[in-house]
């Protein structure tokens, strides 16, 4: 590993890191997520409330479509900073390389699926008419786009481990403006339809994504692509390491389409809307906590690999009281402006519309007061290789606590929807409480070998 890495993973104070290191994660995470949230605005702004409703309607199957490269681009992030940390620099180019290639491919045959099936799973959606016509437009732009645009999720990865944190920074920031421009001047000034809202970030995604290659190509960067050999043993390792955040991202998926499917039969395109607000809300908090978590994953990977245990442990005190910070924030503003964030994404709400929203995101609110606890547990336990422990507060978070609220809360209606988020939290944090006591005794005897 090149000396500038290493001083700042192992020698580094853990308060000087966190700012030097999980701040700018969080910038980047911000930059992006303001995306986000403004191509809901400009697709609710400027196409209207159907397209609105079709976007969030397609959304969930474009991050399926993403989830098999962030599966390989974290689970392989893992492993090289690990080997990093051990001084196999060798191993971790290997892991590398094969891990681009793998991306690619699977772009490949993901992209082509959900090409095939777009109309077919939106019918399956109960969506009709033009609502299911523009849900499958906005999807295949994306799946046509695939090979490139899942890169970009990995590349993020690779750029922080080799010390490019700002560099990472920026391009994220570069992402996020670049898909912004060319989303307002699609919508706002050639007046394209909802594909040229998918068009303008995939085209945002694929110019990052290869100016982000640029270090790697030219030899300038700290890991190096080799001819790619692949084992067995590897792949396990990263498909272990990098399987709590691909099931999050599937389980997540299909509760969102679970309740999709829920709300276009019980509320209509309204409800979807709603639903969509809150997604769009989630989808700013969220980031923010994943960037601050994941920036620090490669320093408590290599602190734990060269078995500085005090300093995993320290690192991971600033982890857990930033993200306790970001959360309440949130939880705050949300719950103070309602209305203000329902106008952002619905122009001239009926008072139907706006009551139903704003009920929703006060009681949406109250999951980020519990939320960060169990977000921060599971990065810990996935950057100490616990990929298990990571995996369970995963899958329960996104997918095993939702299903089974929706069928307790199923007598509240709409409201049982709303409630099931912090439910869900409340639930997460307890799990991520006993998953930490349950382990404590383990990390203690390997602090003490």
């Amino acid at each position: 590993m090149d000396g500038n890495s290493a001083t700042l993973f192992a020698k580094t104070p853990p308060i000087k890191l966190f700012f030097l290191a999980a701040l700018p994660g969080a910038v980047s995470m911000l930059a992006s997520a303001l995306y986000q949230t403004l191509d809901g605005v400009f697709v609710g702004q400027y196409l209207g409330e159907t397209a609105f409703a079709a976007l969030n309607l397609a959304m969930p199957f474009v991050i399926i479509n993403f989830a098999l490269a962030d599966l390989i681009g974290v689970g392989s992030s893992v492993p090289i900073a690990v080997s990093l940390g051990r001084g196999e620099e060798r191993e971790a180019h290997n892991i590398f390389s094969c891990s681009v290639l793998l991306i690619v491919l699977a772009g490949l045959v993901s992209g082509a699926l959900l090409y095939i099936l777009a109309p077919t799973l939106m019918s399956a959606m109960g969506a009709e008419g033009e609502f299911a016509l523009l849900a499958g437009q906005y999807l295949r732009v994306y799946a046509i786009c695939s090979p490139v645009t899942t890169l970009v999720f990995a590349m993020d990865n690779y750029l922080r481990i080799c010390g490019y944190i700002r560099g990472s920074m920026w391009l994220n920031i570069l992402m996020s403006t670049l898909s912004g421009v060319l989303e307002f001047l699609f919508l706002g000034v050639f007046r394209f339809g909802i594909w040229g809202a998918a068009l303008a970030t995939c085209l945002g995604m694929a110019v990052c994504a290869l100016i982000a290659l640029i270090p790697f190509l030219r030899g300038r960067a700290l890991l190096h692509f080799t001819r790619p050999r692949m084992s067995a043993k590897m792949l396990k390792q990263i498909v272990a390491c990098g399987s709590p955040n691909f099931l999050n991202n599937i389980a997540g998926r299909i509760t969102s389409i679970i309740m999709n499917a829920i709300l276009v039969r019980t509320g209509g395109e309204t409800a979807v809307s709603v639903y969509g607000i809150l997604m769009y809300v989630d989808g700013f908090v969220q980031p923010l906590l994943y960037g601050m978590c994941d920036s620090l994953q490669p320093a408590v990977g290599f602190n734990w690999g060269a078995r500085m245990f005090s300093r995993v442990r320290a690192i991971e005190r600033c982890c857990f009281g930033a993200s306790a910070v970001v959360a309440l924030c949130s939880a705050v503003l949300i719950v103070i402006m309602p209305e203000l964030i329902t106008r952002l994404f619905v122009s001239n709400p009926e008072p139907s519309v706006m009551a139903m929203s704003a009920g929703a995101l006060r009681l949406f609110a109250l999951t980020y007061i519990t939320r960060w606890f169990s977000f921060a547990t599971q990065s810990y336990m996935l950057a100490i290789e616990k990929p298990l422990a990571a995996s369970l507060i995963s899958v329960s978070t996104a997918l095993i606590f939702p299903v089974i609220l929706i069928a307790i809360l199923w007598p509240l209606g709409l409201t049982g929807i709303w409630i099931n988020f912090p439910a869900t939290s409340l639930l997460a944090g307890v799990m991520s409480f006993i998953i930490l006591r349950r382990l404590k005794p383990q990390l203690n005897r390997a602090d003490g070998e």
